[in-house]
């Protein structure tokens, strides 16, 4: 009788373990629009925003995280398969704690920095291979120097954007 269970234990661990890994997949996972997209080129993003210089940060950011992620290559437009434009739509600044005893000074503040981005086929610029937008935000504190501080927090909140922008490339979502 012990014979039949240890044999029937032995049949059924394998069958549950290799059923336990049914739904994954090796390889890549991009979205089937993105199939034939191996290379990107990235232009400058534009600046909707009233920080100055606020559109190169975040085009680092994105061309960092495509380089992090690594699913796609960064490569010049004669060679790309597709082209990614942005736009730095808006950074808000929201206060998220105050002074006790200056409710007009913040101490605390989120910035929300949000990207609307394309991605086209390079080879037919009117092809829109996937379009969006991504968000990204940071809390910070407040120190003597305001501004320091949020050109500061737009790098972190930028970084955050592109990740979203980049997940979405890679992986639909």
């Amino acid at each position: 009788m012990t014979f039949h269970i240890i044999k029937l234990h032995v049949l059924l661990t394998p069958i549950i373990l290799l059923a336990s890994c049914a739904g994954y997949r090796i390889g890549e996972t991009k979205p089937a629009v993105m199939k034939d997209v191996k290379t990107i080129d990235v232009k400058m993003f534009s600046n909707s925003s009233f920080q100055p210089r606020a559109n190169a940060i975040a085009t680092s950011a994105v061309t960092a995280a495509i380089i992090q992620d690594g699913t796609y290559r960064l490569s010049s437009l004669d060679h790309a398969d597709a082209v990614l434009e942005g736009d730095l739509l808006s950074i808000k600044y929201t206060p998220v704690r105050g002074s006790r005893f200056n409710v007009l000074r913040p101490e605390e503040l989120i910035n929300i920095v949000t990207l609307k981005w394309k991605l086209l086929n390079a080879k037919d610029p009117t092809k829109v291979v996937m379009e969006g937008t991504s968000v990204g935000f940071s809390e910070f504190f407040v120190s003597a120097t305001l501004q320091t501080d949020r050109n500061n927090a737009v790098a972190d909140a930028a970084q955050r954007a592109a990740a979203n922008l980049v997940s979405t490339l890679s992986n639909g979502y």
